[in-house]
């Protein structure tokens, strides 16, 4: 079968593989549709990932298709079964999964290679993450679970109540969840990113403003609509050190910091501990999802509430998956389905 490995550095290549087959607990899943996430953009240019890889690996994380064998001793799936599988599950067994912080397992089981014709679902999320897409969900939506699922946890995680003022800083696919998200729930959502045509389509999705970055500075902006407070969440979604520090300026006294974007491994921030410790701000790093989220996520792609079709820039075949990457680092897609069929 094809499937894309990742060597090293922006260095992805597709191959031809053995085709996988399940060993006990697992599943083999036939892809329909696999998305491209801004993780997957990350990793591709740094070369790896402190988590969730060890090179060369089988590369993407986001997965959609049908079951086409079972593996010895699963009964509650069949051949045929249309399916989502998160990339993670929990050990449910450690200390933290017995606190329900299941996003800080230091046992979870990692599963990549959706880029592909076939995956197999290790046994542990084939128990605890795997579920069945509605009849009326493309698979193009449904793969889309993992990545809100991680927004989901992060809305979780963020101390909002349906009067909160929240700022989103980066318009990739994971900023503009968060704004449909965070819209549907709270007083007023405003999004800062550096593409117009992001930013029209975070309008879309229920920003009540809007602005390029490159045109103003963004925590006077937000001091300046609110009588020189700044906002009640803010949620950082580029993964840059110099914008959390940008996140962490825009807040209120009283203000919670989701620090959602993911920074290259070993680097360090600058924090003011008067402005923290004063303002008795609440800064939070946020990881992953859980199998609750995992759930929610796909239970709201599949009630259509909110269109998050609108990210999905393109679908096109595996073979486009190079160039697929070289237009997302140009920022000229958002998310694009891989057909591998």
């Amino acid at each position: 079968m094809i499937a894309a490995l990742l060597y090293g550095r922006e260095d992805l290549r597709l191959e031809t593989i053995d085709p996988p087959s399940p060993a006990e607990g697992e599943v083999t899943i036939e892809i329909a549709a696999a998305t491209t996430c801004g993780t997957d953009l990350k990793v591709w240019r740094r070369g790896g990932h402190a988590k969730m890889l060890d090179l060369p690996t089988r590369f993407g994380h986001e997965g959609a298709g049908k079951i086409i064998a079972v593996g010895r001793g699963v009964t509650d799936w069949r051949v045929g079964d249309r399916v989502v599988a998160n990339n993670s599950a929990p050990c449910m067994s450690c200390f933290f999964c017995q606190h329900r912080e299941y996003s800080l397992c230091p046992n979870l089981t990692w599963n990549n290679g959706t880029f592909a014709e076939y995956i197999n679902i290790p046994a542990p999320i084939v128990r605890h993450n795997l579920l069945h897409i509605p009849a009326d969900l493309d698979a193009d939506l449904a793969a889309m679970t993992e990545p809100l699922a991680c927004v989901l946890h992060g809305v979780a995680r963020s101390n909002f109540t349906p009067d909160s003022r929240v700022v989103v800083i980066g318009d990739g696919a994971i900023g503009l969840m968060f704004v449909a998200v965070m819209a549907s729930q709270c007083q007023s959502v405003w999004l800062f990113g550096g593409s117009d045509r992001r930013l029209a389509v975070g309008e879309e999705l229920g920003a009540d403003r809007i602005w390029n970055y490159r045109q103003c500075d963004i925590p006077s902006t937000v001091k300046d609509l609110t009588q020189g407070w700044g906002a009640d969440i803010i949620i950082e979604a580029t993964g840059v050190p110099s914008v959390w520090e940008t996140a962490i300026a825009c807040g209120r006294p009283g203000a919670t910091i989701n620090l959602f974007g993911g920074c290259p491994k070993d680097t360090t921030i600058s924090v003011n501990t008067d402005l923290l410790h004063y303002s008795e701000l609440t800064l939070k790093g946020v990881f992953h999802n859980t199998p609750h989220h995992v759930r929610a996520a796909l239970t709201m792609l599949a009630s259509k509430q909110i269109p998050f079709e609108l990210l999905i820039s393109d679908r096109r075949p595996l073979k486009d998956l190079a160039q697929t990457f070289e237009d997302m680092r140009n920022r000229e897609v958002i998310k694009v389905a891989m057909i591998p069929h």
